[in-house]
């Protein structure tokens, strides 16, 4: 509270010059509106200084004055900091680190929740009946797990996480792996990526 009260006082001539216009013209305004007569033809106050004003040339409607604006302080500890930032440096790795906990702490329990486990779930049933259902003939003699590993593999640097997780049916870490190498897909799924590297046909 000191600071502020340092600041204010600081700034007080500025507040008495921005004010004290817009004080008088109210003043006025509410005696003309009196219905009784009154021998002042003027409010008798101390915010009249129009004649004052008149006096040191200084125009007597109220002006807008340049206030200054006020420091930006970290808000936490008040430190000062730059326009664009809220937090000091100190500060900022506390308020990231507990915003990463935090989305952290929330994530698992999403990731938890039935609907997330009913989801899953869901998900495992598909992929465990598109295995049984899958046959080693349905593949081109071709597409083998060395022409994977070779040729097809390397090639998916050039292609997006979103765009294997779409193709695959998969999550986006799986997809994340996969792409990195350091996961290989089931062999149901060779084709699908030698399509999106632009394989077929290819030996």
């Amino acid at each position: 509270m000191g600071s502020f009260t340092v600041r204010l006082s600081e700034t007080a001539a500025t507040w008495s010059r921005a004010v004290g216009p817009i004080a008088e013209l109210v003043s006025r305004t509410l005696w003309s509106k009196r219905s009784r007569p009154y021998r002042h033809s003027v409010p008798a106050t101390r915010l009249t200084e129009s004649h004052r004003r008149q006096a040191r040339g200084e125009p007597t409607s109220p002006i807008v004055a340049h206030v200054p604006k006020p420091p930006k302080v970290c808000r936490i500890c008040g430190a000062s900091v730059k326009p664009s930032d809220n937090y000091c440096v100190v500060c900022a790795v506390t308020v990231t680190r507990e915003s990463l906990i935090s989305a952290a702490r929330q994530g698992r329990i999403a990731s938890h929740s039935q609907k997330a486990e009913t989801r899953r779930s869901g998900t495992q049933r598909l992929h465990h009946a598109a295995i049984r259902a899958w046959r080693p003939s349905d593949m081109p003699e071709w597409l083998n797990e060395k022409t994977y590993c070779e040729k097809i593999q390397p090639r998916l640097v050039e292609v997006t996480v979103p765009a294997i997780s779409k193709a695959l049916g998969i999550s986006g870490p799986y997809a994340t792996d996969i792409r990195a190498g350091k996961r290989r897909p089931h062999p149901r799924h060779w084709m699908a990526l030698a399509q999106i590297v632009g394989f077929i046909g290819q030996k």
